[in-house]
């Protein structure tokens, strides 16, 4: 069985590895595309060259690579809040003491194909140093995945000096973060007290914009605030705060990122595999079902409040990978306009990123990070959960319909790969020691 396991793997990652055509000029055929930016357009070609997109012109009549005139085509989704190597081990349970480094690995690859198959190209995810070596198997071809930021491990000690704050802010940066997680208040099952002081909220945020890092806040209650005043980039969660919070928010032009209801939703659901395990505890969990209205009346509040800048982010942690598109869900059945849903995952969440001019919108120059979903958002927000293509960097990870428009398999092994994969994420953990 360890043979099959290791063969198995091999020829996974042997379909993904293969050379891609660098160069190679795909059309693709539109007929309903939203450009990320708020605006809608139909019947339009949409010319990738490589890993760009070349243009986007009317549609002509000429052949075309991909006919994806029936489905809704927009820029590949990004999610501002991920835990991608978070997983439940063989035991069914999210801490597995007797797990192997291999049966880790394939459960942490599944996780990133599903987040990718399910249209998010790039996700931020802020919490373990894992992140670093999956972001490198991505970015080198190795596995198929989505582009990944990631924060490494959080600042989390209140007993931390200013100046201790700033070195480990440095020692971040030395370590590969793309950016600093740091924890302004204990976790919702704790109540969400406020930890950190002004000093030094201002000594992380201050120090990682020095050495040209952005900052995410972990906060609730009055830390909210605290962090905008601090100079932070994004604040999260964010519950409790109060409507004079969300204002500063706004005139700080910080970004918030407040979520509805998948993280809450993932965990009840998987009380089971979680309770016991640190603060998931019987308390902790009874704090998670209290918050879920005050979640839907914050993100009520953060929607009224003018000029303030909401991304798109789930909290995704093991049970909620490869399901991300719920929260569209959630947040549109909260008050939230779905096309302004789709701008919050699109080019407003690339402009927290810094990426502005690389992804989150479809306009040539841009990274061909485009996805198709069977039926339109802007009238059925279910539709999220129906992605039916998706390339990242202008190849193909997905395409249900297996055919290019003139009868060739795309990208030549896809259909072999999307099988290994399903398996791999079919089995996840399940191999042996």
């Amino acid at each position: 069985m360890k043979f099959v396991t290791c063969g198995f793997l091999a020829v996974t990652l042997w379909v993904v590895g293969m050379p891609s055509l660098a160069q190679e000029t795909i059309i693709i055929e539109a007929g309903t595309m939203l450009d990320g930016k708020g605006q809608a357009v139909r019947d339009v070609q949409i010319v990738v060259q490589g890993e760009k997109i070349l243009r986007v012109e009317p549609h002509g009549k000429g052949a075309f690579t991909y006919d994806l005139r029936r489905l809704t085509v927009v820029p590949g989704w990004i999610d501002v809040h991920d835990h991608i190597v978070w997983h439940f081990g063989p035991n069914e349970r999210a801490e597995d003491k007797s797990e192997t480094t291999w049966q880790a690995a394939f459960a942490e690859a599944s996780n990133a194909w599903l987040t990718l198959r399910a249209g998010f190209t790039t996700i931020q995810s802020v919490g373990s140093p894992r992140d670093k070596d999956l972001r490198a198997a991505i970015n080198n071809g190795t596995l198929p995945g989505p582009r990944i930021l990631t924060s490494l491990e959080p600042i989390v000690d209140p007993q931390l000096t200013p100046d201790q704050l700033r070195e480990v802010v440095r020692t971040r940066k030395k370590e590969g973060a793309d950016l600093i997680k740091v924890f302004a208040s204990k976790s919702i099952r704790e109540g969400g007290v406020r930890t950190f002081s002004d000093e030094q909220l201002r000594a992380v945020c201050g120090e990682a914009t020095a050495q040209g890092l952005r900052t995410l806040v972990h906060a609730y209650r009055e830390a909210v605030r605290a962090a905008a005043d601090a100079g932070c980039t994004e604040v999260e969660h964010g519950d409790y705060a109060s409507a004079d919070d969300l204002r500063d928010l706004a005139e700080h032009g910080t970004f918030f990122d407040p979520q509805v209801g998948l993280v809450i939703h993932n965990y009840l659901d998987n009380k089971a595999k979680f309770l016991g395990i640190g603060n998931y505890t019987e308390d902790g969990f009874a704090k998670m079902q209290e918050v879920l209205p005050v979640m839907q009346q914050l993100f009520k509040a953060a929607l009224a409040t003018k000029g303030l800048k909401i991304v798109f982010g789930t909290d995704a942690v093991a049970g909620a990978h490869g399901r991300n598109a719920e929260e569209f869900i959630d947040r549109v059945h909260a008050g939230e306009d779905p096309m302004d849903a789709m701008v919050s995952a699109n080019s407003r969440a690339a402009e927290s990123l810094r990426m502005e001019n690389e992804i989150g919108s479809i306009a040539p120059g841009m990274q061909a990070d485009i996805i198709a979903i069977d039926g339109d958002p802007r009238t059925d927000i279910t539709a999220v959960r129906r992605v039916v293509f998706v390339m990242k960097n202008g190849k193909v990870y997905r395409n249900d319909a297996g055919m290019k428009a003139d009868g060739s398999v795309s990208n030549g092994v896809l259909s072999l790969a999307n099988s290994l994969f399903d398996r791999v994420a079919t089995l996840g953990s399940q191999y042996p020691k």
